[in-house]
């Protein structure tokens, strides 16, 4: 029985949080701030949130009309279509923490992963009904389905940005400069992990190299 009631308050907790996504939309200072001041959001809610920016993302590649989305379906890998969005946003959360010392910010780890998906949410809830709206228009109307399209990613980057300045407290100019530092942070995480596989894959080569040659030799 006890066990029964805590799942139900777990899942009350939960749509309760997913419900505040909404309100994030409208309302976005307000609405981030309580998000982790006020401890109204959930990683739960996060994660739905991105899992459905993500079907909205292989959606679009699939079921989109052709007259929109003209793709080559042999060179097509679902994987790399997945990690366009999980790999810049694992770099922008911890290029962001990375800098939070720095840049004197309130906000921890788990709270900016959680804040950048629920600013996400215009994405999947605008390229969903486009998908369908592909189907039933012509040519000649491709226009307003990039200009919808556009403004979807366009106010989901403003909702990560007033997302930022909610959680670490900062002004709008602050916000701005400590946006250009994590983005900068980002390509240095890209250039350090790049150097560290080319490393790794040099350092295998030479040991396999050495291998060869003993067995060679043998």
């Amino acid at each position: 029985m006890l066990v029964s009631l805590k799942n139900n308050e777990k899942l009350k907790r939960y749509g309760k949080s997913l419900k505040f996504a909404f309100y994030c939309l409208t309302h976005p200072l307000d609405g981030f701030w309580d998000l982790t001041h006020e401890k109204r959001g959930s990683i739960a809610a996060a994660n739905t949130i991105l899992i459905f920016t993500i079907l909205a993302r292989i959606c679009q590649l699939y079921m989109t009309s052709f007259i929109f989305n003209k793709v080559y379906w042999p060179e097509i890998n679902i994987f790399l279509y997945i990690a366009s969005i999980l790999f810049p946003l694992a770099l922008w959360c911890v290029g962001n923490w990375a800098l939070t010392t720095l840049f004197d910010g309130k906000a921890r780890l788990p709270q900016i992963y959680m804040a950048t998906c629920y600013a996400m949410l215009p994405y999947p809830l605008v390229q969903f009904p486009l998908i369908i709206f592909s189907h039933m228009v012509t040519v000649d109307e491709a226009e307003f389905y990039s200009v919808v399209s556009t403004i979807s990613l366009v106010y989901a980057a403003l909702l990560i940005l007033s997302a930022m300045m909610q959680i670490h407290e900062y002004t709008l100019k602050k916000t701005l400069l400590f946006t250009v530092f994590s983005i900068f942070a980002m390509l240095v995480i890209v250039f350090i992990l790049l150097l560290f596989f080319s490393m790794i894959s040099q350092g295998i080569a030479y040991f396999v190299s050495i291998v060869r040659e003993i067995l060679f030799r043998m």
